[in-house]
């Protein structure tokens, strides 16, 4: 026998020089699995064995298989793929919980496809339309506000669907996340606690951003229930580009509107820095002359000086609890909607 022959019961490696396309059989060979072993190697890894695993990516990394996924979902009806809303693609904390949702699913056989709302329902509904004509096999969101038709829908879609980021007593169907009312009202009592009793609340409230809105909203009874009689003092600014720079624009605001204010409490960390960031250059000592809080404990509110005190919430847990969620009720359809609260922390540091 010549060196070109091929040995009994060995597969004939693939050569460079081959036109036809590879296909799943020519994997199968390869690995010495039945195509049916491949299919499922391919789509649902984790229920194959270790063993079988690596000789089935050993054959496609050597044929360089790709495999055809619209005909395989056409013949399982099964997309392999998860759909994602997002309000924003340039937000570290839904980046966050994306990469926990993706490392939850992808070594289950399934991808994502991620498109942002920039917050207007509309457009999320316009999103979720087009997304579920390419028949995702679950969806996570962001928020718990939709239009009318849009609950509609998501119910009568048949698919499982993971809210989260926010806590409604109506969820379409499970829910991951946490109360942005109940987070403001506990950092206004930490505040009132350590003795300021002049705040202000700023941020942007798109009227489309539930989130947004209930901590405002949280503020509202916090102030009142705590400080009877004291002015609700809210600065809403219009949207605009670069989130630090709002803050600045929020900081002449409140000190124009509301000299009066000795805790400047932000909506969210970025503007909350820009707003430090902004006292230092003006010589305002913070929190001697003016105290300021943040929400979302970003990085950078560890590393201003002062640290800025904050709200941490869970943002990669989010991802991988939704993601956990998706997987059991695709594989049991009939399972119950699951309503987990991961809850927040305030987080005490210096700038308050």
């Amino acid at each position: 026998m010549t060196d070109a022959e091929p040995r009994a019961g060995v597969a004939p490696q693939p050569t460079r020089r081959s036109t036809r396309s590879v296909t799943l059989a020519d994997v199968a060979s390869l690995a010495n699995v039945s195509p049916q072993t491949v299919s499922r190697t391919i789509r649902y890894p984790s229920l194959v064995s270790e063993q079988t695993l690596e000789r089935v990516q050993r054959a496609i990394s050597l044929t360089g298989y790709v495999p055809n996924l619209a005909a395989s979902n056409l013949a399982s009806n099964r997309s392999g793929t998860i759909a994602a809303i997002i309000p924003s693609m340039s937000g570290s904390v839904f980046a966050d919980a994306l990469q926990g949702l993706d490392a939850v699913l992808s070594p289950n056989g399934f991808q994502l496809f991620v498109g942002s709302t920039d917050y207007d329902l509309e457009h999320e509904e316009r999103l979720i339309r087009t997304f579920m004509g390419r028949r995702p096999e679950g969806l996570f969101i962001v928020g718990t506000r939709h239009t009318t038709a849009i609950r509609m829908l998501l119910e009568n879609s048949g698919i499982p669907v993971v809210e989260t980021w926010n806590w409604t007593d109506e969820p379409i169907d499970s829910l991951v996340g946490f109360s942005n009312r109940d987070a403001i009202e506990a950092i206004v009592t930490h505040v009132v606690g350590k003795g300021y009793k002049h705040p202000t609340f700023a941020g942007t409230f798109r009227p489309d951003d539930s989130r947004a809105i209930d901590r405002q909203a949280g503020f509202r009874r916090a102030v009142e229930g705590l400080l009877p009689g004291e002015q609700v003092r809210v600065i809403d600014a219009v949207p605009g580009h670069g989130d630090m720079e709002i803050g600045t624009r929020l900081l002449d605001e409140a000190l124009a509107r509301h000299p009066e204010t000795d805790v400047l409490m932000f909506s969210t960390d970025l503007f909350a820095a820009g707003a430090l960031l902004e006292c230092h250059r003006r010589g305002i000592s913070v929190p001697e002359q003016l105290a300021i809080t943040g929400f979302g404990d970003f990085e950078i509110a560890r590393h201003l000086v002062p640290p800025l005190t904050t709200v941490a919430v869970p943002n990669t847990e989010i991802g991988t609890t939704a993601g956990q969620l998706l997987l059991d009720r695709i594989a049991d359809p009939t399972a119950e909607p699951a309503r987990i609260d991961l809850g927040f922390t305030v987080i005490p540091r210096d700038s308050a």
